[in-house]
């Protein structure tokens, strides 16, 4: 464990070990796990996979004129909380598609309109919904925005806001000239979040209220960036997408100690 010194405070770099790799054709924005089966997830396309052979058992493709865009998922109570939005057109509109995990049927779509900017992941946590709105310096952005404007929502149950995050210079600078494209809570209580090309992930606190997140660690993760979940059988063990090679791709994150 080596600590690297920023001006602030002292930052952990850590290096996680791959455990194992499957492949996945569909494996292009993301994936998430239900701890039985994985899924796959494209623009417009999922993919399930059973989560110890790797064999597929079912796939599943939208109409691209609606699912333009779907940048992630989460597996919960046998649903999948999918986030999307138009990316690259603009003004920036996003979405929550729902989806039947044990059918691999379309449920239900969420209009969350024009706001914060491209919605590339939501999930539960704490009684709260949490949703991350990516912007981008260059295609997808819009004028008057770049990059630094990443935002983290905070939602209650009803999606009314409650409280809002900008990411530290610190990962933004990490991240530019893209956005946060990945986001998992853990179980200790710290967000985890990957940026779109850089094989990291950058582990946060979240000060109560809103405000600014604290970088509390950086760890070297096997893959570049996407749309990242964890193992529902497993807390410390992550999954990620390798999009060169269109593989599920699993590690080992070690325990952030004291923090």
């Amino acid at each position: 464990m080596i600590a690297l010194l920023t001006a602030a405070a002292a930052i952990l770099s850590l290096q996680a070990s791959e455990v194992r790799r499957l492949p996945a054709p569909d494996a292009e924005q993301g994936v998430a796990s239900d701890g039985r089966y994985l899924y796959a997830v494209s623009n417009r396309v999922i993919a399930k996979l059973d989560a110890k052979s790797g064999r597929q058992v079912a796939r599943w493709e939208g109409d691209a004129a609606h699912f333009k865009h779907m940048n992630s998922c989460t597996a919960e109570a046998g649903t999948l909380i999918c986030a999307a939005s138009n990316y690259p057109d603009v003004p920036m509109q996003s979405r929550i598609e729902r989806f039947d995990a044990r059918r691999l049927t379309h449920l239900s779509t969420q209009h969350l309109g024009h706001g914060h900017g491209s919605l590339t992941w939501a999930m539960r946590h704490d009684g709260s919904w949490w949703a991350c709105f990516a912007n981008y310096d260059n295609r997808g952005g819009e004028p008057g925005r770049d990059h630094r404007f990443t935002t983290l929502v905070r939602y209650d149950e009803d999606w009314r806001e409650q409280a809002q995050w900008r990411f530290p210079d610190t990962v933004l600078d990490r991240m530019a000239p893209k956005s946060a494209s990945g986001g998992v809570w853990g179980e200790d209580g710290l967000l985890y979040v990957t940026g779109h090309d850089r094989p990291e992930l950058y582990v946060l606190r979240a000060p109560p209220g809103g405000g600014t997140l604290e970088l509390v660690a950086i760890v070297a993760i096997p893959t570049e960036g996407q749309a990242i979940a964890w193992d529902a059988r497993d807390a410390r063990l992550l999954w990620s997408i390798e999009r060169k090679t269109r593989e599920l791709v699993a590690s080992r994150i070690p325990p952030i100690e004291g923090r």
